[in-house]
Order: C-alpha cells, then sequence, then structure tokens
C-alpha cells in the first residue's frame, strides 16, 4: 500500500511540474513529445529555434516553363499526337528507349530522305538483330513543349509499327514524372 502511495505521489508530483518546465523551457518538452509520438522522427533543437515556424518538408519550388501532362492508356503506356518536323504522328514516349525511333514511312512523311546504304547500325530488338540508320528531327513537339535538333533511329515498318519517344528527347526536358497514371513534361 505504502508503495502505491508512493508511486502516485511521484506520478502527481511530476504531472504538477510539466506545465511549471513547459513554460521555462518550451523546446525541451516539445523534443520529449516527438520523441514519444509513433512514426515521427526526433529533432534535436537548438536553443532559439521555434519549431512552430518552422515547416516539417520543406515546399518544393513549382519548374518554371512550359508543361504536358499525358494519361496512361488501359495498357498504361503513354501515347499521345507529336508533330516532327511539323507533321503530326502518333507515337509512345518510352524511357526504355536511348533514342526517338521511328519507321522508314513515318521519316518519309516528316521529310527524312535516307539511302539504303545509311541503314549501317545494327540494333536489337525484341524480334532479333536489325539494320537502322541514325538521322535528326529538326523539331519535335508534343504540345507546348518543342525539341530542336533531336537524334532519331529509323527502323523497317516491320521493325517498328509504333514510333517511340525516347531519351534523346526526354533528357533534353527540364523534368519528366510519372504519377498517378499521368505523366508530367516540363520544359
Amino acid at each position: 500500500m505504502l508503495r502505491k502511495l508512493l508511486i502516485l505521489g511521484v506520478f502527481a508530483g511530476t504531472s504538477a511540474s510539466i506545465p511549471i518546465v513547459y513554460q521555462s523551457n518550451p523546446q525541451l518538452v516539445e523534443s520529449l513529445l516527438r520523441s514519444a509520438a509513433p512514426g515521427k522522427q526526433t529533432v534535436e533543437t537548438q536553443p532559439g529555434v521555434n519549431l512552430a515556424s518552422v515547416p516539417d518538408k520543406p515546399a518544393a519550388p513549382l519548374p518554371m516553363g512550359r508543361r504536358v501532362v499525358v494519361a496512361a492508356d488501359d495498357r498504361g503506356h503513354f501515347s499521345s499526337a507529336f508533330k516532327l518536323n511539323g507533321r503530326q504522328i502518333d507515337g509512345m514516349i518510352d524511357t526504355g528507349a536511348t533514342l526517338v525511333a521511328i519507321n522508314i514511312s513515318t521519316a518519309r512523311r516528316i521529310g527524312l530522305s535516307l539511302n539504303p546504304s545509311e541503314f549501317t547500325h545494327e540494333v536489337s530488338t525484341a524480334n532479333g538483330t536489325i539494320k537502322a540508320a541514325v538521322a535528326v528531327i529538326d523539331r519535335l513537339q508534343i504540345g507546348s513543349i518543342t525539341v530542336n535538333e533531336v537524334q532519331t533511329i529509323v527502323l523497317d515498318d516491320k521493325a517498328l509499327r509504333t514510333n517511340l519517344i525516347g531519351m534523346s528527347f526526354l533528357n533534353r526536358l527540364d523534368k519528366y514524372q510519372v504519377e498517378n497514371g499521368t505523366l508530367l513534361l516540363v520544359q
């Protein structure tokens, strides 16, 4: 019984002293409360720092410039209409493709004339190794974003049915990010 009274007295004395400790050193009490809260990280404070005015996460600056959002299709691919050298074509954005890849029909539509002798590069595809030509697209546009002089690879129509917008375009942007089924492009 005496033991219970002693524990109760210590508890009551500690409880009564919390407001006094808080008034004399609020950072200490806030630090103790933060360390006791589950899932929160302990933050060590320096004297004179008011934690109430410091945000948990700094606000990320919004990127400036032009933005385009492309929604994923039913298969999760980011397909869209693009303009290559001013001509509209359909394509799919592919972060796994090193270069923009177009087929011969598309190359002709956008004004790239290639000789058979230019198909000297070997490219590995899902269907095996094929010959390809390297070219430069003067202007590639999607929405309000324009990138000039984009390196591309031209493949046979049978080898490439869908034009791919690869990293030779994406690396020239300020930012690209996938989130919630959309692809954000920022220039």
